[in-house]
This record gives structure tokens, sequence and C-alpha cells, in this order.
């Protein structure tokens, strides 16, 4: 019966093919837009729906949803409408408010395969769904999670919705890919990631503020996020005196901040590590190049709790991290509160030196 359907219908029997073996197309990513700070600051949410939307128009088994979130994750696929009775032909799920069953319910649709899903909602509810996702990495099922307001610049909606432990107690799950990019095209390489890891889920980390497009032209290109961190800005000399690393909305932060440090002679480098999965599956080589040995003055800058970082920082390095619950506020007053501002991070650089 297939082969008669294939020989009637080729087109259709190839994509019917490539969504049960999980098959590319060679253009699938072709339609990513690359980022130019000329177009303005954006949030990584807003960023990440158009990605995922340039990514549904050319794998159309890319199926999903959220717990009842879509205007605020930005993951409604546009070429499409709601799964309902009679109308199974549509990608886009509204699971409601049930995190745990969303997350349950996408590893089932990915077990079954031809299928490639993805579920979403706000980074500090990935508690509800932790059993969930847990299980999937167990499984090593290639899941994709799309969290959103990923930090206490959520601002207004105070500590409750601002997530500080959740990055530690996500990273610490074997087998789970976790990414938080810095800007529009490190977050067009994060969808990249996700798609192409097969062989577990991935958690894609987005803000809810608005963060500059850092310029590739200036700066290392963004494609180092499949690497999970590079060196995006290099010091002027053969050698650092000191290293700035941060994930996220906390990269333009450093980056500012070793254009301050130069002015005191001091010269650093600026890394940007995205995923630490991604990095520790790297050789010795390449880590030892982004994160050379014998320079121990590292500051690890992120805003979240400082668990974990004494991986990349060493023994002599320092974190600038969030210890606390957040604040109600905007949210350039709340990190200016909790000192994630470059003049704290220039001090903090000094200290170690």
């Amino acid at each position: 019966m297939f082969a008669r359907y294939k020989k009637e219908y080729p087109e259709l029997a190839e994509q019917f093919e490539n969504a049960v073996s999980g098959t590319l197309a060679s253009d699938w990513d072709s339609a990513i837009k690359a980022y130019k700070p000329e177009d303005g600051p954006q949030a990584t949410r807003n960023i990440g729906g158009q990605v995922m939307n340039a990514i549904a128009d050319k794998v159309p088994f890319l199926i999903g949803g959220s717990a009842d979130l879509n205007p605020s994750t930005k993951t409604f696929i546009e070429n499409s409408d709601y799964v309902a009775k009679n109308a199974y032909q549509n990608k886009n799920i509204a699971w409601g408010v049930r995190e745990l069953g969303m997350c349950g319910a996408t590893s089932g649709i990915a077990l079954h395969g031809g299928l490639r899903p993805f579920a979403s909602t706000f980074f500090v509810f990935s508690d509800y769904a932790r059993p969930a996702i847990r299980l999937a990495a167990i499984m090593k099922v290639p899941a994709i999670y799309v969290m959103t307001h990923d930090s206490i610049g959520v601002g207004e909606d105070g500590p409750t919705h601002q997530p500080v432990e959740h990055m530690a107690a996500l990273r610490c799950i074997p087998g789970l890919t976790v990414i938080r990019p810095a800007d529009a095209n490190e977050t067009a390489w994060a969808w990249r990631a996700a798609i192409k890891n097969t062989d577990g889920p991935t958690m894609l980390l987005f803000t809810r503020q608005k963060l500059p497009v850092i310029d590739q032209a200036a700066y290392a290109p963004a494609s180092g996020v499949l690497k999970g961190a590079y060196i995006l800005c290099k010091e002027d000399g053969n050698t650092p005196d000191v290293i700035l690393i941060a994930t996220g909305s906390e990269v333009p932060l450093v980056l500012e901040a070793q254009k301050q440090l130069k002015s005191s002679n001091i010269d650093a480098r600026v890394v940007s590590m995205p995923s630490w999965e991604l990095f520790r599956q790297q050789n010795d080589s390449y880590r030892d190049e982004v994160l050379p040995p014998k320079i121990k003055a590292r500051l690890a800058v992120e805003a979240g709790v400082s668990q974990g970082w004494s991986e990349w920082v060493g023994a002599d390095g320092d974190v600038l991290s969030l210890n606390a619950f957040g604040k109600s506020g905007p949210y350039s007053k709340v990190f200016e509160h909790f000192g994630l501002t470059p003049d704290n991070i220039v001090k903090r650089a000094k200290a170690l030196l």
C-alpha cells in the first residue's frame, strides 16, 4: 500500500518518511534570520518565537504548545491553529495550566515518533514539571522545553515569579541540556542546537526583558553556542589578566565591564557560556583554549544561585550571583539592587587581581 502511495504522492511520502526518521531537510534552518544591532534590543522570548516559526515552516513535524501561556512565551506556530476535535492536522496544543501533564504527554509524543514536540511555560514553573523532565532525561527523549521569564529580569512580577535556584536545579539533571542565550543570534543557534539534539531533552531559557543584539562584526559569531561556551571578546594581549564568564542577560553587562577594565589597564577576556552541558562535551584542548588552566583569575556572573559555578571558576575564582530570592520592581532596578551591574563586575574583577 505504501509503495503505491509513494508512487502516487511522492512528496507526501517523502515528508512522512522524514518525519518518522526525524530527517531534516538540507535547508531546514535557512529561514532563520541573522540579527544586527540596528534591529534594536529585543527579548529573547520574542526572538525565540520568531526562530521557532522560521523552523516550523521547514520542519512540518514540529508540534507543541504551552501551559496556557503562549502569548507570553511566544510559542504559537503561526501557520497553523490548535489541535482540536476533527482538527488533527494542526500543530498547536492548548495544554491548559498543567505543566506536569504537558511535559509527560510531550515525552509520549516524542516516544511515539513521527513528531518533534516542544512544551513551554515560565521557567519558575518548571518545578511543577520536574518529574516528567527527569524521566525524559532518563529515557533520552528528544523533547524541547521552552522556558521564558528566566531570571529576576521578570521584574515587577516579584520573587514568586523570579527563578533564582532553577538553573542550578535543572543543570544537575543528567542528560538534560540547558541553554541560556545572551541575545537574538545566540537564541537562533540555541534553537538549532535543540533541534539537532536527538539524544535527550533540551531546555531553552529566554528572557522577558529586552537585550541588545551583540554585533557579530565586532565580536565572535554566535555559532559558538553549539560548543556551549566560546570566547566572545578576546583580550588585547597574549594572555588575559582576568576571564569574565557569563550567561544570558548578564553577557552584555560583562562586555561593558571589559571596556571599563581596559581603561584601568586590566586586560579581560569575555566568555559567553550558554550551556555547561554542551561545553563539557568538547575536547580538552578546546575547553583549555576557552578557559586556560593557568589563568586563575576568573569571575562568573549569573542572575541565579552560585551552586555549580566552582567547576568553571576554580578555587581561586569568584562568582557574582544571587543567593537570595528576588525583589519586585523594574528589572533594571532589581539588577542594580543585587549588584548585577558593570561597575560591580569591575570591582569584583579587580578584587581577584
